[in-house]
């Protein structure tokens, strides 16, 4: 997996190239592996990779959470900022 540091602002962090997008959960879920003589014990996999789907589905849902909240809370600052702004009167 490639990850970049954003070049426009450094406090904005890493991000991930396109070459690789973020997995989905389904993704997880439906992954199949070519059995092997000596190999991994299909059940395990698939135990394995539904315990992983239902972590990143639950993250997931968390981070969307946490940018609804971003918003909500971007939103108010704007308006409690443009109140207050000197010379800015409604």
């Amino acid at each position: 997996m490639t990850w970049v540091r954003a070049a426009n602002n450094q406090a904005s962090g890493y991000y991930r190239t396109a070459t690789y997008p973020p997995l989905s959960e389904g993704q997880v879920r439906d992954r199949q592996f070519p059995l092997r003589r000596y190999g991994l014990d299909p059940e395990e996999v698939r135990v394995f990779l539904h315990r992983v789907a239902d972590e990143l589905n639950a993250l997931q849902g968390e981070l969307d959470r946490t940018r609804d909240e971003n918003i909500r809370i971007k939103n108010h600052l704007r308006a409690w900022q443009s109140r207050f702004t000197p010379g800015v009167r409604v």
